[in-house]
């Protein structure tokens, strides 16, 4: 048989001692965990253990003896290490020893009570302990008592030390009786600045979950659900946004602690993606406040209205005249053009009437942005809907006019071929019509189809606008969703410490001869960065209805309406 022994590579300098860890008889496999060196008492030494395998329940023992002689060997340390296997009666005793600078080690198997001993094929793995501990390879350490006992997985190595981590948590200035080397021999130093924030944090989340909760409530209160608060509430991205970082702080503030690695990388990526955004937010509320950028902002915003009115009324008298050439339908044609025209001169008025308040909303409209960078978005968002408010309301009123004469022209051609819609089945069916029907079927036909052109360049223009409109508004949300969903403390653990990302192992041969044992380094694997992403993205609200680009033609060519606010169906788990 092959036998495995897992030696951790912190462990390659350490001095002269024994070897602890955990037998694992399925696999006939070794998983050392630290090197206890000379001096010691034996008895202290299983006293130790015995504590903790009591803490930990690992049946943590004394595997064998660890050699580092950087001189010549001595045969009376040799003797004394084979000694020790009838002190702590493990069997098999594994004697591993290395000697000078050589980079071969020498590992041997003794089987003193075993009656036909057999000549085992040794192969010894180096890990990192550290990065086998935080890797989170392992399964849960409260599902511990539940794991599989399929011992010929690899889980059962990362289950075993990290279920350890009472052996490697020492103080450094804490001298027991037992001197170990390990992943954490120097100790860990407390800090008392750490200590007193752990302690501060308790209160202040009890806090935080008081003020959330109690804001919640607010939310949820029946005030809201009245009508012009409701219909604000799931009109505005702002108040969408508000919502969603609502819940973002009462998954931070929460009292219960992770179950799993994907709910800590979860609340952690939402502590990052908050304090990032509060963060960007501030340095532009900085900016805005600084040299009166507001009063800019004010003075321009005025006559960019006036220039985009005056845009559309040439639009507007273009379409009025002949454009590109097409003869329209003069009488529709001065009507609508009028009518569109009267809408821009009220539009003008409430632009100017609200003139001499503007500087003041957009002075506390800027102070929105330390609630973070992606209010502050979804406010502009808002604010581009409220100042293009007429292109909507032509869309409107073209998109519902040309929409009416589409479904009367089909309705009416259905009449042509002795058809009808049948509502209760939902189907064409035949249908016999008599001579007056006909012919009042044949004018109304003949009216609607020469006046469809009029319409539909309406309707075309306008739709153009407000699509226009959409784009910009659907970048800022992408922008907005990019902030909120991005993992950026998974990405940020990808890039410095991978090891805590793992998604599996690999081994990599260091040095093979003949008579020495086959040394392997096991490796960890790391997520890819789109693998970071698409395991820990947060969940976010889309930006508009995902229709395909077949359903967004149809929508266009029957004039049906392209809502530019958030619904809450358009919600992603």
């Amino acid at each position: 048989m092959v036998l495995k022994v897992f030696f951790p590579s912190c462990c390659s300098s350490a001095d002269s001692g024994i070897l602890i860890g955990r037998w694992l008889s399925e696999q006939n496999s070794a998983v050392i965990l630290a090197v206890a060196h000379f001096p010691f008492i034996p008895v202290q030494v299983k006293h130790y253990l015995g504590e903790v395998q009591r803490l930990t329940k690992v049946s943590v023992s004394v595997l064998g003896s660890w050699s580092n002689s950087k001189q010549e060997k001595e045969e009376s340390l040799s003797e004394f290490l084979e000694d020790l296997g009838t002190i702590f009666c493990h069997e098999p005793w594994i004697q591993i020893s290395k000697e000078g600078d050589s980079k071969f080690w020498s590992c041997s198997i003794l089987q003193k009570h075993s009656k036909n001993p057999q000549e085992e094929e040794i192969i010894l793995v180096y890990y990192d302990q550290r990065k086998v501990m935080l890797s989170h390879l392992h399964p849960p350490l409260d599902t511990a008592g539940q794991r599989a006992e399929d011992a010929s997985k690899l889980s059962a190595i990362f289950d075993t030390v990290a279920r350890s981590q009472v052996l490697f948590m020492t103080d450094r200035y804490d001298e027991g009786p037992i001197k170990l080397t390990h992943w954490q021999s120097d100790g860990v130093e407390a800090s008392i600045i750490v200590e007193l924030l752990k302690q501060a944090s308790v209160p202040a989340c009890m806090l935080l979950t008081f003020l959330l909760s109690l804001l919640s409530g607010i939310c949820r209160s029946r005030v809201l659900k009245f009508w012009p608060l409701s219909f604000l509430w799931s009109k505005l991205s702002t108040c969408e946004q508000l919502g969603h970082r609502l819940q973002h702080l009462q998954v931070i503030s929460s009292n219960k602690k992770a179950q799993n690695q994907n709910q800590l990388m979860r609340k952690a990526n939402i502590f990052v993606s908050l304090l990032i955004d509060v963060a960007l937010g501030i340095v532009l509320m900085s900016w805005l406040y600084r040299k009166n950028r507001i009063g800019h902002l004010a003075d321009t915003l005025i006559p960019v209205a006036d220039h985009v009115a005056e845009e559309l009324q040439d639009l507007l008298q273009w379409l009025m005249g002949a454009p590109a050439g097409l003869k329209m339908n003069r009488a529709l044609d001065q009507v609508l053009g009028r009518f569109f025209l009267y809408h821009i001169h009220l539009w003008i008025s409430y632009i100017h009437l609200l003139s001499p308040f503007i500087e003041r909303i957009l002075w506390y409209v800027g102070l929105s942005a330390c609630l973070g960078l992606t209010v502050a978005l979804c406010i502009l968002s808002d604010v581009i809907a409220l100042l293009t408010f007429h292109i909507y309301c032509f869309y409107v009123y073209g998109a519902r006019l040309y929409c009416l004469k589409i479904y009367g022209l089909s309705s009416l051609w259905r009449l042509f071929r002795g058809k009808k819609w049948n509502v209760l089945r939902q189907r064409v069916d035949s249908c016999s019509y008599d001579l007056d029907q006909l012919f009042i079927g044949t004018l109304l036909f003949t009216i609607l189809l020469f006046l469809l052109p009029t319409t539909a360049l309406y309707y075309l223009v306008f739709t153009l606008l407000r699509l226009l409109v959409v784009i910009v508004q659907g970048l800022i949300h992408l922008l907005v969703d990019l902030i909120d969903s991005l993992p950026l403390y998974s990405l940020t653990l990808r890039l410095c410490r991978s090891y805590r990302l793992a998604a599996g192992v690999k081994f990599r041969v260091l040095e093979q001869q003949d008579g020495k044992p086959l040394r392997l380094l096991m490796q960890i694997n790391p997520l890819s960065y789109g693998g970071v992403v698409q395991t820990y993205r947060l969940p976010t609200y889309s930006c508009y209805p995902r229709d395909s680009w077949a359903s967004l033609c149809k929508k266009l060519f029957l004039g049906e309406l392209i809502y530019p606010w958030k619904h809450k169906g358009d919600k992603q788990n």
